[in-house]
C-alpha cells in the first residue's frame, strides 16, 4: 500500500497570517510539523501543499517535499485532494499545518485501521477532554461515536447532554486524517452539507452522506497554534524539551 503524507499550509489566515512560517526555535513551524510526520514509518512520501509562493520557497530552502495548489480550496481537505491529482497513492493522510509537537506515532493511528479493515474510507482521532472549559469553547469540535468508533456527529456544543448522567467522557476531535482516493474524490466534487455548514466541520460531509467514519483513540498532548498565544506555548514546550536534553 503506497501511503502519502499531505500537510495543507496556507498563509493566510484569518487569526494568524503567516503561521506556517513563524519562528519556532530557531526554525519555521512548518519545518518542525514536516520533521514529524516524515518519521512515521508508515509513510512513503510527505509533502506540504500549499498555494503561496512564500511558504514554497521556504520549502526548498529547507529540503521540503512541497506542491504548488490551487488558491481556490476552501479546506484543508480540498488541498489534499488536488494532491491526490497529482501523485497517485493508495491512501493519503492530512497532516495539520499547525501541530509542530505532534508525535509520529500519533499519526500512525489513523493509518492503521486501514490495513485492518479494506472496505474503510475514512479515519479521523479523537482524545479524551481533560479540561472541563474544552467541552464548552466552541473552537473544540466534540466528537461522538457508536460503540464500535464509528462517527455519529461532530458539534462545536457541549455534547451529548448529561441529563441522565454525569459519569461521562468528552472527546474532542485530533485533525489526523486518513482518506482513500475515492473519498477524497467524493468530498472534493460534493457540495457542502448542511450541518456541516452550520457545524462548519468538514469532515461532517462524509457522516451526512453516509460515510463510515472510523475514529480512534489517541492519548494526545499536542497544541494547535491557532493564535501567537498557541504559539508561544509551543516555543516553551520545545524550550524545555532542549533544556532538559541537554542535561540529560
Amino acid at each position: 500500500m503506497k501511503i502519502i503524507g499531505v500537510i495543507p499550509a496556507r498563509y493566510m489566515s484569518s487569526r494568524f497570517e503567516g503561521k506556517p512560517l513563524a519562528d519556532i526555535c530557531g526554525k519555521p513551524m512548518i519545518w518542525w510539523v514536516y520533521q514529524q510526520a516524515v518519521k512515521v514509518k508508515e509513510l512513503n512520501e510527505t509533502y506540504v501543499a500549499t498555494d503561496d509562493s512564500r511558504i514554497e520557497a521556504v520549502c526548498r530552502e529547507y529540503g521540503i517535499n512541497v506542491i504548488m495548489t490551487s488558491e481556490n480550496h476552501k479546506t484543508g481537505t480540498d488541498r489534499v485532494g488536488e494532491v491526490a491529482e497529482k501523485i497517485n497513492a493508495d491512501l493519503y493522510v492530512n497532516i495539520q499545518g499547525d501541530e509542530p509537537i505532534i508525535e509520529p506515532e500519533t499519526i500512525s493511528k489513523a493509518i492503521v485501521p486501514f490495513f485492518e479493515d479494506y472496505g474503510l474510507q475514512v479515519s479521523n482521532l479523537m482524545t479524551k477532554i481533560h479540561d472541563p472549559v474544552d467541552v464548552v469553547n466552541f473552537t473544540v469540535p466534540k466528537v461522538i461515536t457508536n460503540k464500535d468508533g464509528i462517527g455519529l456527529y461532530l458539534t462545536r456544543s457541549p455534547a451529548p447532554y448529561p441529563k441522565g448522567d454525569i459519569n461521562y467522557s468528552y472527546y474532542k476531535q485530533v485533525c489526523v486524517y486518513g482518506f482513500k482516493p475515492e473519498a477524497l474524490r467524493f468530498f472534493c466534487t460534493a457540495p457542502r452539507g448542511k450541518i456541516e455548514s452550520i457545524e462548519d466541520i468538514e469532515i461532517l460531509r462524509f457522516i451526512e452522506n453516509g460515510y463510515r467514519v472510523q475514529f480512534i483513540e489517541v492519548d494526545s498532548e499536542t497544541v494547535a497554534v491557532d493564535t501567537p498565544n498557541d504559539l508561544e506555548k509551543v516555543r516553551k514546550i520545545l524550550g524545555q524539551k532542549f533544556d532538559a536534553e541537554e542535561k540529560s
